[in-house]
């Protein structure tokens, strides 16, 4: 079945920099949206950053100018790219895909989540 796999998380100083990579595989026709969201201690999952099949790209406004979303279609490949990073930035980051199956519907998959910790 499909799999996301995540890598690129770690420990970071504030101001350092990141990547993260994610990875689809398994029964794929297309994928129309990829993207991160994550989990702070306490808090609820909260939107990062999404690119949809066609290149459109969404950010929320805390990671604005600081992170960059791209996409490897033909390798079913989202990266995050996380520069001037935050303590506030701290948590789990969960990889996020719209995929479509080969004979079956639509849905949403999730990573397992890979822990980025930016310490002061």
């Amino acid at each position: 079945q499909v799999q996301l796999v995540e890598s690129g998380g770690g420990l970071v100083q504030a101001g350092g920099s990141l990547r993260l990579s994610c990875a689809a595989s398994g029964s794929i026709s297309s994928i129309r949206v990829m993207g991160w969201y994550r989990q702070a201690p306490g808090t609820q999952r909260e939107l990062v950053a999404i690119v949809t099949s066609g290149g459109i790209l969404n950010y929320s406004d805390s990671v604005k100018g600081r992170f960059t979303i791209s996409r490897d279609n033909a390798a079913n490949t989202v990266y995050l790219q996380m520069n001037s990073l935050k303590p506030e930035d701290t948590a789990v980051y969960y990889c996020y895909a719209v995929i479509l199956g080969w004979g079956r519907p639509e849905r949403a998959y999730w990573g397992q989540g890979t822990q980025v910790t930016v310490s002061s």
